[in-house]
């Protein structure tokens, strides 16, 4: 007769050796506090007054509704991500740049704003492309922009954020994300000068015009040229913006 050697038992799930981290109660928290307050804090005009804009812990738990644990967790996030800062008894500060910082800053956004144009004139569909006409529709010789320029500096930071998303590239909106905060601020602090105004919609209405025509080095051209005419200004003019 012959014997079988017994077959080994497969580990349960109570005896395998599985590397599993234990959840902490309160990281969804943490997480979501975070997004809460990066997407508010993205939302603000921090450049509007040459005040710092300061966050009160104890308000954004109770905002929240959570715990301050989380909100701390939270703040430590942003604070590595450079959005916020703690200033010794004085409390949570949104960063604000230097001027040569968002020059450099706003140069940045040339470049990806300009590889959104080359894509958006290979991948996007034609009504697509016109929908951004509907941007300044409002706007003719007998209705200025600088006669109405909080409407106007809306659908100027619009019309550039759908300009990047109309790209269909993930990496560039993620991307031009990390600079909205300080590039938005700096083109409504500008937007309001005559100087600026004067030549804004002409040369948004130039660069729908190339998109439209598929014309990608036109369309790359302007689109790049007019921000870096934004980065030029806040060069030349950054120090008079608050005054």
């Amino acid at each position: 007769m012959s014997l079988r050697k017994p077959t080994k038992a497969l580990p349960n799930m109570a005896e395998a050796d599985i590397a599993i981290v234990r959840i902490a109660p309160e990281s969804s928290f943490k997480n979501k506090a975070y997004d809460a307050l990066k997407e508010a804090i993205l939302k603000m005009d921090i450049y509007s007054t040459p005040e710092p804009v300061m966050l009160d812990e104890r308000a954004l738990s109770e905002r929240l509704g959570v715990s301050r644990t989380p909100i701390r967790e939270a703040i430590a996030m942003l604070e590595q991500d450079g959005f916020v800062k703690t200033v010794p008894r004085r409390g949570i500060m949104v960063v604000r740049r230097t001027k040569s910082e968002i020059v450099d800053m706003i140069r940045a956004w040339a470049a990806l704003e300009s590889m959104a144009a080359r894509l958006i004139t290979t991948t996007a569909r034609k009504k697509d492309i016109t929908a951004l006409r509907d941007y300044f529709k409002d706007f003719s010789k007998d209705r200025l922009p600088e006669d109405h320029v909080e409407e106007y500096s809306r659908a100027n930071i619009a019309f550039h954020q759908a300009l990047i998303s109309l790209s269909e590239s993930p990496v560039l909106v993620d991307l031009t994300n990390d600079l909205l905060l300080h590039v938005r601020g700096y083109r409504q602090l500008t937007i309001g000068r005559k100087d600026r105004t004067a030549t804004s919609l002409p040369e948004h209405l130039a660069m729908i015009e190339a998109l439209e025509a598929r014309d990608t080095e036109l369309a790359e051209k302007r689109a790049r040229d007019h921000t870096l005419g934004l980065a030029a200004y806040v060069e030349a003019h950054g120090q008079e913006l608050f005054t």
